[in-house]
């Protein structure tokens, strides 16, 4: 496998008029940190992007900000820290849910973020990271740049490109420069810690929580085993399952909004602005709260008011499965041992209990020969299926970019 590192975009398009040219793949990577996502790459040569990075405009008053696709996150984080402001869609760094603590992998870059559409905890009520995204530039699979969006937020340009690119997985452009609307940090945050909630219970509360005025920025149910690996909410709360509700904004604001959730759903263990940080960025990265020996993470995001039967039917079939809850009951984290996932990495078992629910299914963490028969996210048939190979055919005709690793032979 080759490896080509541009030094610019016009490098980067001659790079892609050429594999395209001559029938080549190419395996697209900045910080390397997400090449576990999806399903193994076998592309021809890597297409190493690390050198189109540095932040190009920020605006800290119209809260808009323009910067390269491979600029690192520690960069894009430290601007906005500095400036009292955030990324809403609040990103994670999965390297240690992908097993890359140990292995040499860059930072995460804010294009990777971008391509896979990753949110954390808050985007329960902030949204993702594609509702943040106001414009980019980008070279196609025919190795022509092209622009779409703008840097404002009221744009009217036609289709909404931007939408389209977060979560292909790069395979369907190379993003090189984004925009990215920002938004103001809380001035402080808090966190109560509800009690020894069944799973059925707790998803209610979570939902009534979310309906209430007081504005829960985030809310998740960590069932027992999940709690007790947390390092803060085992502390506050012993050794049961933990039903978190995040609330932030100015201080005096928190302690009222705090004071009215407690007096709905009763008094709980409330963590102080540092230990909130630390509980949500365990529950974002999932990791520090499932089974050592997991072999396989499944990230499931079913209808919030069926989640519990989700489980339900998922323990029926993997007795040894560890849950945990986010997004109000959104998002469930399952984790499977060797043993119980099979092959297939459980994914026929896990599918079917998803059918009855909607949503949607997304195997995070496999071996790669798991990774490589089963399919990483649900497949997609008919109509659906012909409308997204067209689209795929309509930026990349040639099948340049990232190939398979969203769906075999895409």
């Amino acid at each position: 496998m080759g490896v080509f590192q541009p030094s610019d975009e016009a490098q980067a398009a001659e790079i892609v008029a050429w594999a395209a040219a001559e029938s080549q793949s190419l395996e697209i990577v900045a910080g390397a940190s997400k090449r576990r996502l999806g399903r193994p790459p076998h592309a021809d040569h890597r297409f190493d992007v690390s050198r189109l990075a540095g932040i190009v405009d920020y605006d800290p008053a119209e809260l808009i900000l323009t910067a390269r696709a491979a600029t690192p996150m520690v960069e894009i984080e430290a601007q906005l820290e500095a400036r009292r402001q955030m990324l809403a869609f609040e990103p994670m760094d999965w390297r240690g849910l992908l097993g890359l603590e140990n292995e040499p992998s860059g930072e995460p870059t804010l294009g990777g973020v971008l391509a896979c559409n990753l949110g954390g905890p808050r985007r329960v009520r902030a949204g993702s990271a594609r509702d943040y995204f106001l414009g980019f530039a980008a070279i196609n699979g025919r190795g022509e740049r092209w622009k779409a969006g703008g840097k404002v937020v009221k744009n009217v340009t036609g289709f909404d490109m931007c939408k389209l690119q977060a979560g292909a997985y790069g395979t369907l452009s190379v993003l090189t420069e984004v925009t990215l609307k920002v938004m103001p940090r809380p001035e402080t945050a808090g966190t109560i810690l509800l009690p020894s909630l069944s799973d059925e219970a707790a998803i209610a509360e979570l939902s009534r929580a979310l309906n209430t005025p007081f504005e829960v920025s985030a809310a998740a149910h960590l069932p027992a085993p999940a709690a007790r690996r947390s390092g803060v909410a085992a502390v506050a709360q012993g050794h049961g399952a933990v039903t978190a509700l995040r609330i932030e904004g100015p201080a005096p604001s928190v302690a009222f909004r705090a004071d009215a959730i407690e007096k709905l759903f009763g008094r709980g263990a409330r963590l102080d602005a540092a230990e909130s940080g630390r509980l949500w960025r365990e529950i974002g990265e999932a990791r520090p709260l499932l089974g050592a020996g997991a072999a396989c993470v499944w990230r499931l995001c079913p209808t919030s008011s069926l989640a519990p039967a989700v489980v339900s039917d998922l323990h029926e079939k993997f007795p040894l499965a560890e849950v945990f809850y986010d997004w109000g009951g959104g998002l469930i984290w399952l984790s499977l041992d060797a043993g119980e996932a099979g092959s297939d990495g459980g994914a026929a078992r896990v599918r079917a209990a998803m059918t009855l629910a909607g949503g949607h299914s997304t195997l995070v963490v496999a071996p790669d020969a798991i990774r490589a028969a089963a399919p990483a996210f649900d497949p997609v048939e008919g109509a659906l299926a012909a409308l997204s190979k067209r689209v795929k055919t309509s930026f990349d005709p040639c099948g340049v970019f990232n190939p398979g690793r969203m769906q075999e032979g895409q």
